[in-house]
């Protein structure tokens, strides 16, 4: 089930288990989806490691680029390949010239780095200035959500094998689910879907994101950094969250369950 560096390969495996039903128990094998360490290396510069699905990682490596705002366009990745080593896995990366050069400004700063979103902030003013402006001409008509819902579940293949994933949907104006990209890391879904359309050269404000996840600040935050002008989430948004979306122009949306929904701001995209 592993390949020859020791580090899974596939985005899930089985694994033997003992399945316990009404007190009675007994051998099973269940499928289970992987994560393993991903170093995101720039110019020979390990930028941040994160804990990834091992699948779809060059969408990964792009959309976490251009989301956390290294690159501000694909062309400014000159290479990309994927390195299998025996604790985890490498996407090395070479920039530009000018990119690579604004990166290492932008490190000294840092003390350390995570998903989170915010660690090596240098100051909270440095916080405000993160949420970039989003402007789309975007309008929900009728009641779209409820079927993009349904899309979306029934495009969530890895999450019916194992139970353990979260996805990210790109959804037309109408409801209907183009793109789907699955992670353990409800971040590293929306950065997979991020750099999934980038790859393809589709833009990014002519249509919404649907996750199944909360909606927490880093989501709000790489939405707005690529501009996108929508994001609706099957559970609920931080404060945090809200806050960034209503200053950066973000339409967030939470809870959509059915025909339920609550909208938290940029209420005008949604008729």
């Amino acid at each position: 089930m592993q390949n020859e560096t020791g580090v899974p390969g596939a985005a899930h495996n089985r694994y033997g288990a003992q399945r316990r039903v009404a007190g009675s128990a007994g051998a099973a094998d269940e499928t289970v989806a992987e994560e393993v360490p991903v170093a995101l290396v720039y110019n020979g510069i390990s930028h941040a490691v994160m804990l990834a699905t091992p699948s779809d990682l060059e969408d990964f490596a792009l959309g976490f680029s251009l989301s956390e705002c290294i690159v501000h366009h694909p062309r400014e990745i000159h290479d990309l390949e994927l390195v299998e080593r025996r604790n985890g896995i490498e996407l090395r990366m070479e920039l530009s010239g000018e990119r690579a050069d604004a990166l290492k400004r932008h490190r000294r700063t840092l003390a350390g780095r995570t998903g989170c979103g915010l660690c090596g902030t240098e100051s909270l003013n440095q916080l405000d200035k993160r949420a970039a402006t989003v402007r789309s001409s975007l309008v929900l008509n009728g009641d779209p959500l409820p079927r993009a819902l349904r899309d979306l579940q029934r495009m969530q293949h890895l999450f019916r094998l194992t139970g353990a994933v979260h996805a990210a949907a790109w959804c037309d104006p109408d409801g209907r689910v183009d793109l789907v990209r699955e992670d353990v890391g409800r971040h590293n879904a929306l950065d997979k879907l991020i750099g999934a359309r980038a790859a393809r050269r589709q833009g990014f404000d002519d249509g919404f994101v649907l996750i199944t996840s909360r909606a927490s600040y880093e989501i709000v935050q790489k939405a707005a950094a690529v501009g996108i002008p929508l994001v609706a989430a099957v559970s609920a948004p931080t404060g945090m969250a809200v806050r960034v979306a209503i200053e950066s122009g973000v339409t967030l949306i939470g809870f959509v369950r059915g025909e339920r929904h609550c909208v938290y701001s940029h209420p005008q995209r949604v008729h």
